[in-house]
């Protein structure tokens, strides 16, 4: 949610004009995360947050501002997209696909409690539920083939140690599959600034542009490895088993799940790091960039190699 694009309030006063969501009141750059422009927006009638897609194209994005209504509509606290006036919710703003959507209510945390825990494990097992009969589909852009993609432009930019490393994980994800494992529509993204609460109160899960179709449990072992993780790595036991038994009154895991939730762990920890690493290595242009330290899950995948977590229900 960065500020690649500027958009000038005269020029969105004009977008604006196609709506019936009241007069601008106020429109200030986003400078936190990494992918799209984002501007909060106030109006007379109330706040919005645009979204400019910086590499989603216009024929990609229905399926994820769908998703954003369906799960709306099915009560997984979400913000909904905004239709215009010809009821559409994807417009062009300074040549790029945008979209509106509510402004939810209350903040990001930074350590999480197991409150919190308990009510987003709750949401993403009603999310992953609710979305079975959501017809959208999408392939995951940053699954395996990434990867290795990912892997060969980095591999001149990193020590032997890290080389070492990502050959290793990648040998062994390879040699794991997981086709038998229960699928759906995921966020793949659900890190703690994409959840938004009012105390202990869930209030919205945010930024869906990441979701795709793949394994259920990867989704789970986004989220754990980023809201259960200590400083140095390693899993905090209280919190995780707090959101896994959250989502498993949900949807409970089946046995293939429980015995495949160490791999999984490392396949997430596997994808964030690379990510990570991309954005530092091969920095994009912006006024607001925020780039995120790809030490963090390095030190997740290292632990998750030396000790495999177990599901203990």
């Amino acid at each position: 949610m960065s500020v690649y694009t500027t958009v000038s309030e005269q020029r969105f006063s004009q977008f604006l004009a196609d709506y019936s969501i009241g007069k601008l009141v106020s429109l200030t750059g986003i400078s936190d995360g990494i992918e799209n422009t984002n501007y909060f927006v106030e109006t007379s009638e109330g706040q919005y947050v645009l979204t400019l897609f910086e590499a989603l194209t216009a024929e990609e994005l229905p399926f994820f501002l769908d998703l954003m209504a369906h799960l709306n509509e099915h009560q997984v606290p979400s913000a909904h997209p905004i239709a215009d006036n010809k009821q559409r919710y994807l417009k062009v703003l300074c040549g790029k696909p945008a979209a509106l959507v509510q402004r939810l209510a209350g903040k990001s945390v930074g350590e999480p409690n197991l409150k919190q825990c308990t009510a987003l494990g709750q949401a993403l097992g009603h999310a992953h539920l609710v979305t079975q009969n959501f017809n959208g589909q999408r392939s995951n852009r940053r699954g395996p083939h990434w990867w290795q993609l990912t892997s060969q432009r980095l591999m001149p930019h990193l020590s032997p140690e890290k080389k070492q490393l990502l050959e290793e994980e990648l040998a062994f994800q390879a040699a794991h599959r997981n086709d038998s494992l229960p699928r759906g529509v995921i966020h793949a993204d659900l890190f703690r600034d994409n959840a938004l609460f009012d105390g202990d109160s869930l209030t919205g899960i945010i930024d869906f542009y990441y979701a795709c179709n793949d394994v259920l449990l990867y989704d789970v072992a986004v989220t754990v490895n980023d809201w259960c993780s200590n400083p140095d790595g390693s899993l905090d036991d209280a919190r995780c088993q707090h959101f896994l038994q959250a989502y498993q009154q949900e949807r409970p895991l089946t046995r293939n799940e429980k015995n495949d939730w160490p791999l999984m762990l490392r396949a997430a920890a596997l994808r964030f790091w690379l990510s990570r690493l991309q954005d530092q290595h091969f920095p994009r242009e912006g006024e607001m960039t925020h780039v995120k330290n790809p030490a963090v899950f390095e030190g997740i995948l290292r632990n998750r190699r030396l000790n495999a977590p177990q599901i203990r229900a």
